[in-house]
């Protein structure tokens, strides 16, 4: 059933590509015609200069023929330049189409567990392949199946002319196809190495202040050397193997064309063809070879553009087999976890097993228990970042896969562990980038979260740009400003990560206000808590560890059931203690 579903997807994806390119495809298969057509108008001209003009002395004929020819290469060169600005046109069409969608991939795939060089690598497959089809490569592909009207037009003047041209055209062919060979294992494993490279370089940037704090920067570049140098080798071999078979293409070419001068010259002698075939069949063998040798010449960037569509179509194929939900009202009863297990998207392994709830609108839970045990996984499943392996999460009894992702912001807020700000004014971090300047819900927001006398402060309130990651503010201030952005059009459940870890006492009292104004507005409030100070607003306290819920019920039952296993456990460590017994 799976694989079906892929199959169907898969070709939803392949046929909305062909959908959008196919008739120009076609358009721009007889435009190269039309052009290779009228790139014989060399020989041609040459024939009739050597064969007619030459041998009759009429300087009429001579301008008539010339006239004529001037006249078809302006028309070659009109419907070259055509073809020319329609590639780079349709690049450009390539672009506006697949870039949101590569960019909206590359900003799920941190959260599967993709480093942000693999993620941000979509937006690069799209340049690279707006880049490829305004350069040659495209030309050369589209002039190679007119190669054979060449071949023929040589082998009406001679046969033994045009089968020298047939066996070097072949014999080129073939030299593509090992380039091709050679270099697709080189070009891939340099493109890994590449990703590597920059996933280091990523990572350094990100931690320049510890790198440079704890003072390892210097180790820190010289893994991003060593990482460089195997990308650097790879793609060396990969232009070796490329630029060495593009060379001996040329050589070749030289020698065949030389070949058939010197061939034409002793039929010539012979007397089996004119002096002007000679020059009009140097002439179209050259055209003949010439598609080739460029497509050697271009191959590394063929090789990159067909890497890069692949990715890109796969993206395409991903995001076809998706649809886009039905519209439910906004939820205003409950929130319920039914045997909700969770594994980790880098390594599969489980990080949360068969954990159920309920939370009833205005209720407030508080999640406790030991670091490592599982609470950041929950909210993260609860969010819907990292999706359940098994088990369902439920808004008024739909399953969070049934709410439009774009609409169920409006109804879910939350607060991570580690606030991360955009970079742009503190308005657009609020409203979630909403074009809307409510300012009436913006400033209530920022009330709740007793953040609005700190941004009136500031020299352009609520217009001050924050900087890349919010790092102009401090590390409270961002929490505060998360915590606003949370609340922001009062959604209807609020997820909160350790959401007290950088405040004062005045944040945490903001932060307790906040809760109790969400419970009683009917609203849901799940909040991660390591200080006891932040369980004075919730009503319901679950118990987290190794995994596993262990405790779920009211805050009074929960909290007395930790203290006497507390307790128990100091009863337990006292006698060893005092018998020596290590405990």
């Amino acid at each position: 059933m799976a694989s079906t579903s892929k199959a169907m997807a898969e070709q939803r994806g392949n046929d909305m590509l062909r959908k959008q390119f196919k008739s120009i495809a076609v358009f721009l298969f007889w435009i190269s015609g039309i052009i290779n057509v009228l790139a014989l108008t060399g020989s041609f001209y040459m024939l009739q200069i050597y064969d007619r003009a030459l041998t009759s002395g009429s300087i009429p004929t001579l301008a008539a023929l010339s006239v004529l020819a001037v006249g078809l290469y302006l028309f070659q060169g009109l419907f070259d330049v055509i073809r020319s600005q329609l590639l780079v046109r349709i690049g450009a069409r390539f672009d506006r189409m697949l870039s949101p969608i590569a960019h909206r991939v590359s900003v799920d795939m941190p959260r599967f567990g993709f480093s942000t060089s693999e993620a941000l690598e979509r937006g690069r497959d799209v340049d690279t392949i707006r880049g490829f089809l305004g350069g040659q490569g495209p030309v050369a592909l589209y002039d190679l199946p007119w190669v054979p009207l060449y071949v023929l037009f040589v082998y009406f003047l001679h046969p033994l002319l045009g089968a020298v041209t047939l066996g070097g055209a072949i014999v080129l062919t073939l030299l593509t196809v090992l380039t091709e060979f050679k270099s697709r294992k080189l070009a891939t494993a340099a493109q890994q190495a590449g990703l590597l490279r920059n996933a280091i370089a990523d990572s350094n940037t990100r931690n320049a202040d510890i790198l440079k704090a704890m003072g390892f920067a210097g180790r820190a570049v010289a893994r991003f050397n060593e990482a460089n140098r195997e990308h650097l080798l790879l793609q060396t071999q990969a232009s070796d193997v490329i630029g060495t078979f593009g060379a001996f293409s040329r050589v070749l070419r030289m020698i065949l064309q030389s070949a058939l001068l010197g061939l034409g010259a002793y039929l010539t002698i012979q007397g089996q063809m004119s002096a002007g075939a000679i020059i009009a069949v140097s002439v179209a063998s050259s055209r003949a070879l010439a598609p080739i040798d460029m497509a050697i010449a271009n191959w590394k960037g063929v090789v990159a553009a067909r890497q890069s569509f692949k990715r890109l179509r796969d993206t395409m194929v991903a995001l076809a087999g998706l649809t886009k939900p039905l519209d439910l009202p906004a939820p205003v009863k409950s929130l319920k976890v039914d045997k909700v297990t969770v594994a980790a998207p880098t390594s599969g392994r489980v990080l949360l097993t068969e954990v159920s709830f309920e939370l009833k609108a205005g209720q407030a839970l508080g999640v406790i228990g030991p670091s490592g045990g599982g609470k950041t996984t929950l909210v993260r499943a609860l969010t819907g970042i990292w999706p359940a392996l098994r088990g369902t999460i439920r808004l008024d009894d739909a399953d969070l896969n049934q709410w439009d992702e774009d609409k169920i912001g409006q109804y879910v807020g939350y607060l991570p562990q580690d606030v991360a700000l955009l970079d742009g004014t503190i308005v657009e971090n609020i409203t979630r980038l909403s074009p809307q300047r409510d300012a009436r819900a913006i400033v209530a927001a920022t009330k709740a979260a007793g953040v609005h006398e700190m941004i009136v402060r500031l020299p352009e309130g609520y217009d001050t740009q924050l900087g890349p990651m919010g790092t102009a503010l401090s590390a409270g201030q961002r929490q505060r400003l998360g915590l606003a952005r949370a609340l922001y059009g009062n959604p209807f459940v609020v997820l909160m990560d350790e959401p007290n870890s950088f405040l004062d006492a005045e944040g945490e009292q903001a932060l307790n206000d906040a809760i109790r104004q969400i419970r009683a507005r009917g609203g849901i409030a799940v909040v991660i808590a390591h200080r006891p100070s932040i369980l004075a607003e919730v009503d319901m306290v679950a118990v987290i560890q190794n995994g596993r819920m262990t405790a779920f019920g009211p805050k009074e039952e929960i909290v007395a059931g930790q203290r006497q296993a507390n307790a128990n456990t100091l009863k337990v460590v006292e006698p060893r203690m005092e018998t020596g017994v290590p405990a």
